[in-house]
Formats: structure tokens, sequence, C-alpha cells
């Protein structure tokens, strides 16, 4: 078995990143385990925010756009398949899509355990720094 994706995308939210990009250049998203803001997945101009050794790569989408997670949410969502989603609303404070009148949300499944069991025998995900 092919490893699963641990992370997509909807056409919602691939086409309002297609907006940002051309709006900001190249992105990336952050997913912390904080509060408030830090529940919702936060989307950056490429590089702006700094990962370190805590964030794990979670995959890309929309073409190329990382996605990283902390180390501490990824210990809780590890089993989870996320999807990056939009609807609408007002983003979160430093989120690029705030003024659209969109936020970006997550959605996520259990992995079956075919999956869990595949993304087990694989490499570990990549880690920031």
């Amino acid at each position: 078995m092919t490893l699963p994706p641990r992370i997509l995308s909807t056409p919602e939210a691939d086409a309002l990143i297609a907006r940002l990009t051309a709006q900001h250049g190249p992105l990336m998203f952050h997913q912390s385990g904080g509060c408030c803001d830090g529940s919702a997945p936060m989307c950056y101009p490429a590089g702006e925010f700094r990962t370190g050794a805590q964030d794990v790569l979670l995959g890309h989408i929309a073409g190329d756009v990382p996605v990283w997670i902390g180390a501490a949410q990824f210990e809780y969502w590890q089993h989870t398949q996320v999807t990056i989603d939009v609807v609408p609303g007002r983003g979160a404070g430093f989120s690029l899509e705030g003024p659209e009148g969109l936020r970006f949300m997550i959605r996520s499944r259990v992995f079956t355990d075919e999956e869990s069991d595949a993304l087990e025998a694989g490499p570990p995900p990549v880690r920031g720094g």
C-alpha cells in the first residue's frame, strides 16, 4: 500500500489559496495547538513563519504549499487525515485570508487500520529546523 496523504485540501480551499498566492506570492500553512487563533490553520507568506525542530511537515496542498503542524498537536492528530477547507467567516488574526470574508478550517478523519499500518512502516515525517 502506498502511504496515504496526511494532508488534503478541498477545491474551495485550493481556489482561495490560488487567489492568496497571486496577491502574496508563495504560501505556507502552520497548525498549532494554541488557544484562540492557534486552533485554526494559519496561512502565511512562505518563510514568514519560521518552523523549528518541534514542527512536523504534514505534506503539501494546492500544488506545492507546505502544511506544518506543531509536534504536540501532531501527537494528537497523527492518526487522522487532515483536510483544509474554507468557510464564510472572519479569518484568524494573522492569517492571510482574514480580509477575504472567508476562513480556513480543519476537517479530519481517522485513518483506517491499514492506512495507519502503512504510515507506521513508512519513513518518519519530516521535521522543521
